[in-house]
């Protein structure tokens, strides 16, 4: 079978903070991308030259669209006669369960547009099996063609830290597999040319388990932490002092720090597949996913407490209080709010008959609940609130300001220092 993988056309399924960066990437390297997806707000943006993801300035998103070499679009007719198709759509959980839908959807579309020799990569994150049980049969259905014999299929997990200043897509290490050893190598030729290195495993279902390992390492972690959180508070010891003594430590210990809650879409989802993978392939329970779980969970109603404890004992009700919420994403310096603490915050505050507004320049409103009142961070809405909770500490905002004007505030990133300040 022969493959113009290395090369062509390329279609990239997706352009949100996985898809975006790749398919800028691809551009960059002389590749003719497609960027296909179904938000048409995100894809007016694209072609505006606007970008939404902090990995990819505007300036480098106006260069590849100058070059010719982007196409953003939200048509799949654009994406015909591909040769390389990559798959970075998102995958939730519904009732506990996979939620496959934007994966089958893609696949489908794609395959009505197969060819002979073409390449087809899921990144999405998911269950052990996805790859092998899902993208190749229902790329053959819809192509009738052969995985294989006729195309290309391969699994890569994204590891895409939005924000991260240090690790990006190109200097991260991608895990790659394919479903046939032959077409391994079509895999790691397409990945060779846009990162400096290359990490093969045997099959599609390591690969898929690997993503989930990575996540659920770090779930499991800031459950500890956050429950350790909880209760030093209520034993009155600084929980931040003492992690800071741990971290001493040139051993045996990595640092994890509190928050209120996870967020993105790989915390709050990712471990949730493995568990799933388990109980239908096992019939057993995780059992450090499903605590994990639920002490992340439960952080959003901690910080309700924290917030409702110190307005009492400064004479004010949260019932009538209105309380200015800094950060709705869920990571700093990203717009990125999916499953973001935040949300849940803000549902429980106007259930508790609070009045919350959200300060946060780099959130995309229309991916906010449209009940989020937004505004602008100033001298004046700081002085309207009783109250200020930090959720997700930015770089751009105006701290010293804050400090300043605001009567009290519950800081739950351990990042301010005050008279009025409290930590988590």
């Amino acid at each position: 079978m022969s493959t113009s993988a290395g090369g062509g056309k390329l279609v990239v399924v997706g352009q949100g903070y996985v898809g975006l960066p790749l398919a800028v990437r691809a551009a960059e390297c002389g590749r003719r991308v497609v960027g296909v997806d179904s938000d048409r707000v995100r894809v007016w943006n694209l072609q505006d030259g606007q970008s939404y993801v902090d990995d990819v300035d505007s300036a480098r998103l106006k260069a590849v669209l100058e070059s010719g070499n982007l196409i953003p679009t939200d048509d799949y007719d654009d994406a015909a006669e591909f040769d390389t198709a990559v798959i970075t759509v998102p995958t939730p959980l519904r009732d506990s369960a996979p939620d496959l839908t934007h994966v089958h959807a893609a696949v489908a579309e794609l395959g009505a547009r197969l060819r002979p020799g073409a390449l087809v990569v899921l990144e999405s994150t998911t269950y052990p099996g996805t790859t092998a049980e899902l993208v190749a049969p229902v790329l053959e259905q819809h192509s009738g063609l052969r995985a294989g014999a006729d195309f290309h299929v391969g699994y890569s997990p994204e590891r895409i830290d939005p924000g991260n200043r240090r690790w990006n897509l190109v200097n991260t290490p991608k895990v790659i597999s394919a479903l046939h050893p032959e077409s391994r190598s079509v895999v790691r030729e397409f990945y060779a040319g846009l990162v400096d290195e290359v990490v093969e495993v045997s099959s599609p279902r390591e690969a898929e388990l690997a993503k989930l390992l990575e996540n659920t390492f770090r779930h499991v972690n800031i459950a500890l932490v956050n429950e350790m959180a909880v209760f030093a508070h209520r034993l009155g010891i600084d929980i931040w002092e003492a992690i800071d003594a741990a971290s001493s430590k040139p051993f045996g210990f990595m640092r994890f720090s509190p928050g209120p809650g996870v967020g993105g879409h790989c915390l709050p989802v990712d471990p949730g597949y493995l568990s799933w993978a388990v109980r239908r392939g096992l019939g057993q329970e995780f059992r450090f996913v499903e605590l994990a779980d639920d002490v992340n969970a439960r952080m959003p109603e901690h910080v309700l407490h924290r917030l409702a404890e110190g307005l009492r004992e400064r004479g004010k009700p949260l019932r009538s209080a209105k309380v200015m919420v800094l950060g709705i994403a869920y990571k700093p310096n990203t717009a990125d709010v999916r499953e973001s603490p935040a949300l849940r915050l803000l549902h429980l505050l106007g259930d508790a008959g609070a009045a919350p507004v959200v300060v946060d320049a780099r959130a995309e409103p229309h991916r906010c609940p449209p009940e989020t009142k937004f505004v602008g961070l100033s001298r004046e809405s700081a002085r309207d609130v009783d109250a200020a909770v930090l959720i997700t500490d930015h770089d751009d905002v105006d701290y010293d300001l804050v400090l300043e004007e605001v009567p009290w505030l519950l800081d739950t990133r351990n990042r301010l220092r005050g008279a009025n300040v409290q930590t988590l």
